[in-house]
């Protein structure tokens, strides 16, 4: 949430305090962590705060589902407390996991490009606070503040690009050692 910078000073009084309590611990939180993504890394702090306007928090309670395999993918999110697994479905063989993400960690950034179902499923393994951005609230950053907008997208694509070539590397080396054993694929 926004904070209005040129709110008078608090005032030790009880009534005042809680008044112009709008800039609190939590919205310095979600700053802290948006710094911790490195898609918001080379963001100025008021470039943070644009996103911040447009941040959805929620607080998932442990093996709560986040989002399932083959649903709608409709946003990113961060982890600003706790841990993510994110699953994916083998036929006949239950759920494989694919990854652990902790603190400072993003997973389904890949929503905010197209619309596509999700590839896996992410359900907290412990009571977790996430905040989320979804493609509706880019594309109406990209419209007020296209500048801020895309340099987020600039650095996604940078991102989803690094992401793919490491894959690329792993499958390159799998199918060598696949070769090496005589494993016909």
């Amino acid at each position: 949430m926004s904070t209005n910078n040129n709110r008078p000073a608090k005032s030790s009084s009880p009534l005042w305090g809680n008044v112009f309590k709008k800039k609190n611990d939590d919205d310095e939180g979600i700053l802290t962590t948006l710094r911790l993504v490195p898609l918001f890394a080379d963001m100025s702090d008021g470039e943070l705060r644009e996103f911040e306007k447009l941040i959805h928090r929620r607080t998932f309670k442990a093996n709560e589902t986040i989002f399932w395999e083959g649903e709608p993918g409709v946003g990113m999110y961060v982890i600003q407390r706790g841990v993510v697994a994110i699953f994916k479905h083998a036929p006949g063989e239950g759920r494989e996991e694919l990854a652990t993400l902790r603190n400072g960690e993003f997973f389904g950034e890949l929503a905010l490009l197209d619309e596509s179902p999700r590839s896996a499923t992410a359900v907290a393994k412990e009571s977790s606070d996430i905040i989320g951005l979804f493609r509706p609230d880019l594309f109406e950053l990209l419209e007020r503040k296209p500048r801020v907008g895309n340099k987020f997208l600039f650095q996604l694509a940078s991102i989803v690009g690094e992401r793919l070539k490491n894959t690329n590397s792993e499958m390159q080396a799998l199918r060598a050692q696949m070769d090496k054993s005589g494993i016909i694929v």
